[in-house]
């Protein structure tokens, strides 16, 4: 059997035969493999159904049974085209005009035939385990300005058992999915009224967002780092200086004119930093200096990739950057590791694969400098004893880099945490420290980010913890439910020794029946609940409920107050 690839590359021709014998009219694009499955699309009027995708399924399934061999056919260019134009497909001719070999290949399984480089496996027979998974609007080839086709998605696998799996995984996933999540426990939001990609923190999203930035600033004060603030747009002067306009335009907003000079909206913090650091004059003594700022940069995205947290054209980075001395280097990307390891820790995640990512092939600076920075890299991650890969060519244009990708409950990983080295911007803002000899010397510059990005990062804890979050980030961390209207007094006086002690607390006194109360508190994944009945304002105590259903039994307030100011304290992940 060939690779998992063309197996799946075969499944999606298979579909595409199907969509043709089933809808006639549909128009063919292109239809490859991509990690985990396939997909195919199509010009069609009318949008593919829910129904639709059961009907292709089970007509994949009568042309696997015939067990159609793939046929390999080379042919002209041009005999290629005329075939094409005549059977109307007109994103095949498209295709082949791009194409200058004087020969092109064609692969057939029955009555159907598409241009294709193949591979493909021996016959339709073999596929053995496929799912039609969903349907989604995709530009030709990406591009906002052409037409939106209809893209199906699938899956495919050689054993049923792995098939099984798969779909569990994505049910799993569809139950974790940040988007549902952020609605149904009031998180956050988007409206097209305020514009795609742009992120409304509610009440409770807020609250974690506090929570995490203050977890954030107290541990950067801790690591010897100065914070700052920074503006949102800037003369567009400073991204040339930068280098942002030559090598990241396509990611950069149109520049707005004021008074008669061109202003960008930022897409990075870095240019504020080294302005910061130019302000004054520097000795080697200062060194190092550490920078961090919660920034707002903004950065155009294709609306066809925006994806909740996950995508988004404004974002809060978690920045820093160090300026130091080359003999410092080492030592403050060690620094840096094992900081960026403590904060993805305090958060759950302990496991993340990480990569080296070396010299593009558009970059600035020597390839002396270049080496110099990426075996300072490689140096520190060999001695804190990380394994790592190299990933070559995927440096930013400025200078080498460390990516750490975290992995979630699901086992997914996600980029987050970065660390790059950078003898380029020092030289392009011109600046300088005094050294022991009284002569200039340039800095080096570190860029890091912890988290990556606020939104992302928070995205990223929503599914890992489905929104259960542990304790220390929950937005209500105790509900107060009374079992009859009696109980009120008593549950006021709990809930204001709560607030009291800094417990986010909320309490529920209506008149609904206590199962109606704890399923509503439980749905919002509170961690504890107190309830209060009879025996409680008798006995002045509390009986304690996890959103596990797990009952703790009574206890006195100042007791379970105790409790949880120590587990908040230690940030504990589990309750």
């Amino acid at each position: 059997m060939e690779d998992i690839n063309t197996y799946r590359h075969s499944t999606s021709h298979v579909m595409a035969h199907a969509v043709k014998r089933l809808f006639p009219e549909a128009k063919l694009a292109i239809g490859p493999a991509i990690e985990d499955g396939f997909y195919y699309d199509f010009d069609i009027d009318k949008p593919f159904t829910p129904e639709d995708l059961a009907l292709i399924e089970k007509e994949m399934k009568a042309i696997i049974k015939k067990n159609y061999p793939f046929i390999k056919k080379t042919i002209s260019r041009e005999d290629a085209l005329k075939m094409f134009k005549e059977k109307g497909e007109i994103y095949k001719v498209e295709l082949l005009e791009e194409i200058t070999d004087p020969e092109v290949s064609l692969y057939e399984d029955g009555d159907f035939v598409d241009l294709c480089r193949g591979p493909h496996i021996e016959s339709t027979g073999l596929i053995k385990a496929f799912k039609l998974l969903s349907v989604a609007g995709a530009y030709w080839r990406g591009n906002e300005k052409n037409k939106m086709l209809q893209r199906i998605y699938g899956t495919s696998f050689t054993d049923p058992e792995e098939l099984k799996k798969y779909l569990s995984f994505l049910e799993e996933v569809k139950k974790r999915d940040h988007r549902k999540l952020g609605k149904d426990l009031d998180l956050f939001s988007t409206t097209d009224e305020i514009g795609a990609g742009l992120i409304i923190w509610h009440p409770y999203g807020a609250l974690i967002r506090r929570t995490i930035e203050d977890f954030w600033l107290n541990e950067h004060y801790k690591a010897g780092y100065n914070t700052l603030y920074s503006p949102h747009i800037a003369k567009l002067n400073l991204w040339k200086t930068s280098g942002h306009t030559e090598f990241y335009k396509d990611n950069m907003y149109s520049p707005m004119e004021i008074d008669g000079i061109e202003y960008e909206i930022k897409p990075m913090n870095c240019p504020f930093h080294l302005h910061v650091f130019k302000s004054s004059l520097r000795s080697y003594k200062d060194l190092p200096i550490r920078y961090a700022e919660l920034g707002t940069v903004y950065r155009y995205e294709r609306s066809g990739v925006l994806h909740g947290l996950l995508r988004v054209r404004g974002f809060t980075q978690d920045d820093a950057h160090i300026f130091c001395r080359e003999d410092q280097i080492e030592d403050e990307i060690l620094n840096v590791l094992d900081f960026t390891l403590f904060i993805l820790k305090t958060f759950g995640f302990e496991k993340y694969d990480i990569y080296l990512s070396t010299r593009p092939e558009k970059y600035v600076g020597t390839n002396e400098n270049w080496e110099r920075s990426t075996n300072a890299l490689k140096r520190a991650l060999e001695i804190k004893k990380l394994s790592f890969q190299e990933d070559p060519g995927e440096g930013v244009f400025y200078g080498p880099k460390i990516d750490i990708k975290v992995k979630d409950a699901l086992n997914r990983p996600w980029q987050c945490s970065t660390i790059q080295v950078d003898f380029n911007n020092p030289e392009r803002f011109d600046i300088t420290y005094r050294g022991s000899d009284g002569k200039e010397h340039r800095p080096i510059m570190i860029h890091r980010a912890l988290m990556g990005s606020l939104e992302r990062f928070f995205g990223i804890l929503i599914e890992h913890y489905a929104g259960a979050f542990p304790l220390w980030l929950s937005p209500v961390q105790v509900k107060v439910l009374t079992i009859a209207e009696r109980h009120r007094d008593y549950a006021n006086k709990v809930f204001s020794l709560l607030k009291d002690k800094g417990i986010r607390t909320e309490i529920d006194i209506e008149n609904e029946k206590i199962g109606y109360k704890i399923r509503n508190a439980t749905i919002m994944k509170v961690p504890y609940l107190i309830i209060i009945g009879d025996r409680e304002v008798t006995e002045d105590r509390i009986t304690v409920r996890k959103r596990s259903g797990e009952n703790e039994g009574l206890l006195s307030t100042n007791e379970f107050i105790e409790k949880l100011k120590d587990k908040i304290n230690k940030k504990e992940i589990d309750l």
